[in-house]
């Protein structure tokens, strides 16, 4: 697509996160078990991220990052969220979504949410026209208080008076449509099949307006759960059941974009929420040759695969090895819809829409920080990372990528430069910091 083509166009934008998805597993990420060709055939179409961080190792931190474009201590999401808890994504804060719509974005968010499950803070009060799914992660249970629809789809024997008078039972969560439950507890089987459907029957309703289809998965996170199809098909094990389903939704969606001659409108672009569960119950996921798991800012708890697609756009083919982090898509993507970011708050992402593009300039970014909790655990700059947890660790990514050599003894001056900065920036953070939604 040529450059004054490209000025006069917005996209269509599918983001699709998949939950606690490893590093490898994919097989354009070296899989030797799990088979993803439609995944592999986006990657030959457009560009394999191989340093792409999520905005935290954990699922709610994570979400807020990406539709923030910040770190989530700055939008006081620190932690997972849960049924009982009566916080959330801030009302006052201005989203992905809530951007793209102000540019005429049909928006509509498809699967698990977990930024909040009350009414203040749904998707329907954060720029999605439309909800279909979990309101937070499929291994926790329903809130009682949860508003229900004329007509809800109980399942497994559950009435409305048993779900209000029994003890919620985990793994039994709702689904919602907009801000009402429409199915208790939801079938997790047929949920990657039916975001699927939706996000299909989405994208055929739109053809003519320029769309946002937000689509984060429920799977891989556990309990695993496979439509019957799909079941005992992978060679890696029920995991790769899951994924393989992903893939073969992903493929569904290229392909009606190619039906209804959307593919050269729209930027699709794939990632994972977090690293991989450490072996949960024999169902985790893999992150090699990165070191570490969900919960924890070695790289495999927070470097995560991503592939982008915008044919005539970004390259085919192509890779990039530069820093780039789920905080950068909502800057890029709101200059892409011509969008101008805040002024009254600060954002931590930047625009990375150069090193989509393929093109040779200086990377936007040098240096990332990792969070765990709130507090400020590591920082990256260049191929240099400091870790401070139980004990002072410096790898050089570069040369020992699964960080097995410390050489923070070697390396003192290194060593100091480094905390002084991450001093700086958490403190500077802390003072601007802005608070979670509460009831």
């Amino acid at each position: 697509m040529a450059l004054s083509t490209l000025a006069g166009s917005v996209p269509n934008i599918i983001l699709i996160m998949t939950d606690d998805q490893g590093y490898q597993d994919l097989g354009c990420y070296g899989s030797p078990n799990i088979q993803t060709p439609h995944l592999d055939q986006l990657a030959k179409e457009g560009m394999r991220f191989t340093d792409f961080y999520s905005g935290n190792s954990v699922c709610s931190p994570s979400r807020a990052a990406l539709l923030t474009g910040c770190y989530p201590t700055r939008v006081h999401i620190p932690g997972v969220l849960f049924p009982k808890d009566t916080t959330g994504l801030h009302p006052n804060e201005i989203t992905l979504a809530e951007m793209l719509k102000s540019a005429g974005y049909a928006t509509t968010c498809i699967g698990k949410w977990h930024l909040g499950h009350h009414p203040d803070f749904l998707p329907t009060r954060q720029g999605f026209d439309h909800y279909f799914g979990i309101p937070y992660s499929n291994d926790m249970t329903i809130d009682q208080s949860a508003p229900l629809a004329e007509k809800v789809l109980w399942r497994e024997g559950m009435t409305r008076e048993k779900m209000l008078a029994e003890k919620p039972r985990k793994n039994w969560v709702p689904l919602m449509r907009d801000e009402e439950v429409v199915e208790y507890p939801c079938d997790q089987a047929t949920l990657t099949q039916r975001y699927t459907q939706e996000a299909v029957s989405f994208i055929q309703a739109h053809q003519e307006k320029p769309f946002f289809l937000y689509l984060p998965h429920t799977m891989p996170h556990i309990p695993l759960a496979a439509t019957p199809s799909f079941r005992g098909r992978s060679k890696g094990g029920f995991y790769g059941d899951t994924i393989e389903e992903l893939d073969a939704g992903v493929g569904q969606i290229l392909e009606a974009l190619k039906r209804w001659k959307l593919e050269e409108k729209t930027l699709v672009i794939y990632t994972s929420d977090n690293g991989p569960w450490n072996l949960k119950n024999g169902h985790g996921g893999s992150a090699i040759p990165l070191r570490g798991y969900k919960f924890q800012t070695y790289e495999g708890g927070m470097r995560v695969p991503c592939i982008m697609r915008w044919p005539g756009v970004i390259p085919e083919g192509a890779t990039c090895s530069e820093i780039i982090a789920s905080i950068d898509l909502l800057p890029t993507l709101a200059g892409l819809a011509k969008v101008d970011l805040p002024h009254d708050r600060v954002i931590d992402g930047v625009d990375v829409f150069s090193m989509m593009r393929g093109q040779r300039v200086v990377p936007p970014r040098d240096h990332y920080f990792y969070y765990r909790g709130r507090k400020l655990e590591a920082m990256r700059k260049g191929p240099w990372k400091l870790r401070l947890a139980k004990e002072v660790e410096l790898y050089h990514l570069g040369r020992d990528l699964s960080e097995t050599t410390n050489l923070a003894e070697q390396e003192p001056e290194r060593v100091r430069s480094m905390q002084e900065a991450m001093g700086a920036f958490d403190k500077a953070l802390r003072g601007s910091a802005r608070p979670a939604g509460s009831l």
